[in-house]
């Protein structure tokens, strides 16, 4: 059965005036906000991330040219200082929900509540409560992982072991990719074995799997994968990566009915952050790009029928082939095909992480030599499948998709990298972050910048966003460190993973 999420509204519970002297409280603002609400917050928080549209915040789907923009193009060329797009994206993490400190300030706040909840040996619950409590502590793990990665697959380097310490130290250091890397790692690792799904976690709280603690021993494998393959891909620590690769892939997501996401309500402000953006915002400013929409029809996609509206029409009234927008032009909405009205519905889910990811991850460590179960082939015929039974295609179409020779893995062009590379792409339509990061590891597909791409790029898809501009100028020191470290702070610098 589906795992249907039901989106939550974050209650902040206070307790009524018992005398005047209750009367002083602020009770619209409590010092001590519950930690499932934070937890809930952050799970939103980090959703609302991933999957928004927003020039400001999330410009990775035009980076990744599956859509390019109609009447401002300053994202498409990749002149991304003016809106602060980076300040922006770190401030999602690090700063700005209902703790002022980000996604992962809400986790933390939460994690120290519930460390701070003294559970006596002599209570008769003391075995469920320890257990409970430990999943909880897992759980609010588990996505401060998933942030952390973002992070580091954004920027490199960035704040770790100093991060939220507030009045302790406002200004962190920067750790180097590669040992965080290898600390979340060993955090993953941690939250699995602590996990234990006979007890519950945070119960209704939780907005992606509703308490169902064997799914995020699934999520937390997937995610120890995507960190294990990245690893892989840098050719260091070979060891520590195969280690991580194999004993994940035994755990990992197996279908769609395990995949992460959160659903929304058909009420603002619940909805799906894609209906704000497009739908109520009554704006126009995206279109399918042309590079994406190519590719796709060539292929004879059917995923196209849900990706892409079927919009243009000839004077009889019958429908014409689709048509991309020019990255880094102006497009005229009317005049290209348009996005499509799946992805539009209000309470569309957002995709945190899915099998269809897992799977072309999974043959991706086939052809890196990694001793994992299956092999090349078989995996990315999975993943391709899941991704297409996961927007609706009819099991027909998907296997007639498959027969053709240049989708099949055994004749399709060029190699691994290219035929998971493009595959890949496909099916992170609507996935911009995850499908730059696929783009950036494999090479594939082959994009080309804009011709009027602003001069920071240098001629090149951007490997990296600038770290925020309140970082040069607040942390000048730690700024300066870290960008020596990383070979300079540019959109051409690669993240350590980033060899091929």
């Amino acid at each position: 059965m589906k795992n249907i999420i039901y989106f939550l509204s974050i209650l902040l519970l206070v307790s009524s005036c018992s005398d005047l002297t209750d009367m002083n409280n602020d009770e619209k603002n409590p010092s001590t906000v519950p930690a499932y609400s934070l937890f809930t917050s952050a799970q939103k928080g980090i959703a609302e991330q991933v999957v928004n549209t927003s020039v400001n915040k999330n410009i990775f789907r035009l980076v990744n040219q599956q859509w390019t923009e109609t009447t401002y193009t300053d994202e498409s060329v990749y002149q991304w200082t003016t809106r602060k797009i980076s300040d922006n994206h770190w401030g999602a993490f690090y700063a700005g929900t209902t703790t002022n400190d980000g996604s992962l300030g809400d986790l933390e706040q939460a994690k120290y509540y519930i460390e701070s909840e003294v559970i006596l040996a002599t209570d008769p619950q003391f075995a469920a409560k320890t257990s409970i409590q430990k999943n909880q502590l897992a759980m609010i793990d588990i996505l401060s992982v998933y942030s952390y990665q973002i992070l580091v697959d954004t920027f490199g380097d960035i704040p770790y072991s100093e991060a939220h310490k507030g009045s302790g130290n406002y200004l962190a250091k920067y750790d180097k990719a590669l040992d965080i890397y290898k600390d979340l790692i060993v955090r993953i690792d941690s939250d699995i074995a602590n996990i234990n799904p006979a007890y519950e976690g945070f119960g209704n709280a939780d907005i992606i799997y509703r308490d169902q603690l064997s799914l995020w021993i699934k999520f937390a494998n997937s995610i120890k994968l995507k960190l294990g393959i990245n690893l892989k891909a840098s050719g260091l620590e070979e060891a520590l990566a195969d280690a991580a690769i194999i004993s994940a892939s035994k755990g990992t997501f197996t279908s769609n009915d395990d995949n992460a996401k959160i659903a929304y309500q058909t009420n603002v402000p619940n909805t799906n952050p894609v209906y704000v953006d497009l739908v109520f915002s009554g704006r126009h400013d995206f279109v399918p790009a042309q590079p994406f929409v190519d590719a796709l029809v060539a292929k004879n996609d059917p995923r196209t029928t849900v990706y892409f509206a079927q919009n243009l029409k000839d004077t009889n009234g019958e429908a014409l082939p689709y048509k991309g927008g020019v990255v880094g032009l102006k497009n005229s909405f009317g005049k290209f095909t348009q996005i499509g009205a799946l992805i539009q519905l209000l309470d569309f889910k957002g995709t945190y992480l899915d099998y269809a990811e897992v799977e072309f991850l999974l043959a991706e460590a086939v052809e890196r030599g990694v001793a994992i179960s299956g092999d090349a082939a078989t995996h990315y015929t999975n993943a391709i499948t899941a991704s297409m039974k996961d927007w609706g295609i009819a099991q027909a179409a998907i296997e007639t998709y498959l027969t053709q020779p240049t989708v099949a893995y055994a004749s399709a062009t060029g190699t691994w990298q290219q035929k998971i590379g493009e595959q890949a792409w496909y099916a992170l339509y609507n996935r911009g972050f995850e499908g730059w990061t696929s783009t950036r590891r494999l090479n594939f597909p082959l994009l080309s910048p804009p011709s009027n791409a602003d001069a920071s790029a240098e001629g090149q898809i951007p490997s990296r966003m600038n770290y925020p501009i309140r970082e040069q100028t607040l942390n000048t020191m730690n700024y300066n460190a870290a960008a020596a470290s990383i070979g300079g702070d540019k959109l051409t610098t690669k993240i350590f993973w980033d060899k091929n």
